[in-house]
């Protein structure tokens, strides 16, 4: 059996490669791993969550199953963004939390992201046990009283809201500013923001225009959302807006435009944030962490703010892991992936929204203004699929070619060949002062790559 887990999460084709027997197998190894002997002391419980996609239905009927017959308690919390159930595992004291998800994946996709106690991403170490548990066939079954029970939010004896109203609570809570003056367009992706990100926006006070925000388990990232931003623009420039801000399926990344339509991606949303942290004194050891696909342009301004970016590989749990290690408080991706760690244990895309339009609402100017501290090197990113990624990223005359790009360029740009960690797909990316460069270095480098 080849690896499960990639960056994040076991993740494939609905019914296909992730089936709901699959589901079951990682659900009831998942929770001996990570629940330890569930006859021995009090009963655990496991968080479950999903985006709206149709799959999730059924996958989240496997994911229930395996839970239980591994004897862990489930409370399924419905349709709520990834952050969420990081956030309820932590304050349910939960063994584990799932989030059935295939975040920006097209429809057909699925996934399962499963986190620790406390709401963290899972160690390699502890991913490797899960396998090993799966490719072994099964895991051991109580039966009678110790097979696991599906709860209700009462269940967990804490008596107040529910685990939406708790969610939204703890995100205006976190941003601490009232947005009332502030008009923001907000592109739900048709997933799991569809209810909740709207419902956080307006209860900080800000006026809300929500659009694809009508799920109906065919339509999650269909033309929208962080990976279309195109509606966000338009719809922004149609309503007048101060900005517009566009989730992915799952609600754990976030993108902005500002008043005229122009993007603002995650390397300027954490430039921005960053540098009101440093004045606001929380920003420890005035560090932001960052990973190799930010921009150059991002280092740069960073530098020139006294700010000291911290280099990762790709994919959050990586931030996370640097953001745990050296006790900093701000790190993300480009993508839109941005982390508070005081404040959650995962890319969190609306409360990043929220603490952009706060320091839009504390400085009193606009988001193109503060967005301008950053200047972008051109950079071109080209998704080549593949057969075979692993052997693409190994292949010597890969390898010689990107290095003679590098040797061009110089101290002008940077280049950056990777696989994907959810698709057979390698991510060429060039970045280079000259664009006409980048672009010619970044087409010819596809080129090899499709031929290998």
């Amino acid at each position: 059996m080849g690896h499960l887990f990639g960056t994040d999460g076991v993740r494939g084709l609905a019914n296909d490669s992730l089936s709901p027997e699959l589901a079951l197998r990682v659900a009831g190894a998942a929770a001996q791993v990570l629940g330890g002997d569930v006859r021995a002391g009090h009963r655990k419980i496991a968080v479950l969550g999903r985006d709206p996609r149709a799959s999730g239905e059924m996958l989240e009927a496997a994911v229930t199953a395996g839970l239980t017959a591994a004897g862990m308690d489930v409370l399924p919390v419905g349709v709520l963004p990834t952050p969420a159930v990081a956030y309820l595992t932590g304050l349910y004291d939960a063994s584990l939390g799932v989030m059935i998800s295939a975040s920006h994946n097209p429809m057909p996709d699925n996934g399962i992201k499963i986190f620790a106690a406390g709401g963290h991403k899972l160690e390699d170490a502890v991913e490797e046990r899960i396998e090993e548990r799966v490719a072994a066939g099964g895991f051991d079954r109580p039966t009678g009283a110790g097979i696991g029970r599906v709860l209700g939010a009462a269940a967990t004896g804490r008596p107040g809201p529910d685990t939406h109203e708790r969610y939204v609570e703890h995100l205006v809570e976190a941003t601490g500013q009232d947005l009332s003056g502030l008009t923001v367009v907000v592109d739900c992706a048709h997933g799991a923001a569809s209810e909740v990100g709207p419902a956080a926006y307006r209860a900080a006070g800000a006026r809300v225009v929500a659009i694809n925000a009508d799920p109906d388990g065919l339509n999650i990232n269909a033309g929208c959302g962080s990976t279309h931003i195109e509606q966000v623009q338009q719809a922004v420039l149609e309503h007048g807006a101060d900005l517009g801000l566009a989730h992915d399926g799952d609600a754990d990344r976030c993108l902005a435009v500002d008043a005229a339509g122009e993007i603002v991606d995650g390397d300027a949303i954490m430039a921005i944030l960053a540098i009101g942290m440093r004045e606001s004194g929380t920003l420890v050891d005035e560090t932001l962490v960052a990973t190799v696909m930010s921009n150059l342009g991002l280092h740069l301004a960073m530098r020139a703010a006294g700010i000291t970016v911290r280099t990762t590989g790709v994919g959050d749990r990586y931030v996370l892991e640097e953001l745990r290690t050296g006790g900093y408080t701000l790190g993300g991706e480009q993508s839109g992936h941005v982390v508070f760690p005081r404040h959650g244990t995962t890319g969190d895309g609306i409360l990043t929204g929220l603490q952009l339009m706060a320091r839009m609402a504390r400085t009193g100017s606009p988001l193109a203004e503060l967005a301008a501290v950053i200047q972008k090197v051109p950079q071109v990113l080209v998704n080549v699929p593949v057969s075979d990624k692993a052997a693409v990223t190994a292949d010597p005359g890969v390898l010689d070619a990107v290095r003679a790009a590098e040797a061009l360029l110089g101290d002008t740009g940077r280049i950056l060949l990777r696989p994907s960690g959810t698709e057979q797909l390698v991510r060429v990316m060039v970045e280079a002062t000259d664009p006409d460069r980048a672009q010619q270095l970044a087409d010819d480098l596809a080129k090899l790559v499709a031929a290998v």
